[in-house]
């Protein structure tokens, strides 16, 4: 059975700020297109066995579902749908950031 992949809006902006940050801040064009690509392949193979990952541990997101994935030094967390049969992609965040604090600013996570 194949899932729909789809991105919240947070996550729409964290992939946006993730190739902006890298080509502007570190003048790396051709890398922050590689690495939103490699990003979002990764994404695109959560169409089937999307539970295949782990639950994030933290509670308060490990109770609502809140599944994860590393892509290089980014995180990538999101829920599933299975009665719908739909993946909800909520942020994309770098590694070394607070995850615990920039997802306590994240209303997505909740909506799904």
């Amino acid at each position: 059975m194949k899932y729909k992949v789809m991105y919240t809006a947070g996550a729409k902006r964290d992939l946006r700020n993730i190739f902006r940050y890298i080509s502007e801040e570190l003048l790396a064009p051709e890398n922050a297109a590689g690495q939103t690509d490699r990003i979002m392949a990764a994404i695109r193979k959560l169409d089937t066995m999307p539970n295949r990952n782990r639950l994030y541990e933290e509670e308060l997101w490990h109770s609502r579902g809140l599944r994860f994935f590393p892509v290089d030094n980014y995180l990538v967390f999101y829920k599933t749908n299975d009665e719908n049969e739909i993946v909800y992609i909520v942020r994309i965040m770098y590694r070394g950031r607070d995850v615990r604090k920039q997802l306590s600013r994240t209303e997505d996570i909740s909506e799904n």
